[in-house]
């Protein structure tokens, strides 16, 4: 029987953006400003929230929760992609490439659970709003977003052992902008199949049965919010879901092109595009749809500016 020599794929060649040529650096400069913008929108929003009592309520909690996630799911790609856009030699030991896919799809998986919990949230604030307060206590909220990070922790780890048990060997270039598992499959030198079929099962079941409970909690609030009599009631309500709504339906829109199928990759291209979608594109907008679609945090944000303005006039007199 043929024996593969693992050790001899010490590292990885992470491509990123092939033949950008001339606009290498503008790409870099974009990418940059995406990276600080999405950390300055959502660390502002999870410090507003924790910092101001009036949006100590369920809803902002899971918002918060998620600011913060974003934080550290962005972190754990862009950072290298900036670093290879600089770099001749866009390398990742095995070791590492193992560790950021394990956290890119942890973090992954924890945002689909929460953005579950939080349909979940509104289904009960519009449709069983006389026991909202009873259901969703502060604790219950507490442990649902522990729940959330812990099963986002757990889902991927199989997948990676499988992955750190296949042999690499010759050809170690990842044709992808960061290590994930559809590219790693890709230059395992022996049959993959089992690994594709465990990947769509897992991620079959995190995305497709989380958008699907998301949908229908959806499904009633509309019904529930089309009984409201008055245009302006019905608008209320929903307005409370809008951010929510077209958060999900970016972020599940991507992934569920990229990673629930039956085969290692489509087109580069596409993969590439959808990467940058669901890793870049998502978490920059998130802070500013939520910004611009909830009245109460935009009051919130200048009710602490300016409360630290007059601290720092107070103080300078």
């Amino acid at each position: 029987m043929e024996q593969y020599n693992q050790s001899s794929l010490a590292e990885f060649a992470l491509l990123g953006f092939p033949k950008v040529g001339y606009i290498r650096d503008w790409l870099f400069v974009l990418l940059l400003l995406a990276y600080l913008l999405t950390i300055c929108g959502n660390m502002l929003i999870f410090l507003v929230i924790r910092l101001d009592a009036a949006l100590h309520t369920p809803m902002y909690h899971f918002v918060s929760v998620l600011s913060f996630l974003e934080l550290w799911y962005t972190t754990t790609t862009i950072p290298k992609m900036l670093a290879n856009l600089l770099s001749e030699k866009k390398t990742i030991s095995f070791a590492g490439c193992l560790l950021q896919t394990y956290f890119f799809h942890s973090l992954g998986a924890s945002e689909c659970y929460l953005l579950t919990a939080m349909a979940y949230d509104r289904y009960l604030a519009i449709c069983r709003p006389l026991h909202y307060s009873a259901i969703m206590t502060t604790t219950l909220c507490a442990k649902m977003a522990a729940g959330c990070w812990t099963c986002g922790f757990l889902c991927p780890i199989s997948e990676v052992i499988l992955v750190s048990q296949l042999p690499f060997c010759g050809y170690n270039e990842i044709q992808h902008i960061f290590c994930d598992f559809p590219p790693l499959l890709s230059l395992a030198c022996k049959d993959t199949s089992t690994n594709v079929l465990v990947d769509f099962a897992i991620n079959a079941f995190i995305i497709l049965i989380t958008f699907l409970f998301i949908m229908i909690s959806y499904g009633r609030i509309l019904g529930t919010v089309l009984k409201i009599k008055t245009a302006a009631g019905r608008k209320k309500a929903f307005s409370t879901c809008a951010s929510h709504l077209i958060v999900v339906l970016i972020f599940f829109g991507s992934i569920i092109f990229m990673y629930v199928r039956l085969k290692k990759s489509y087109s580069l291209t596409l993969d590439r595009t959808l990467a940058v979608v669901y890793s870049v594109l998502t978490p920059l907008v998130n802070p500013i749809i939520y910004s611009l679609h909830n009245k109460e945090l935009i009051k919130a944000i200048k009710r602490i500016i300016f409360w630290k303005g007059r601290e720092a006039n107070v103080t300078n007199h």
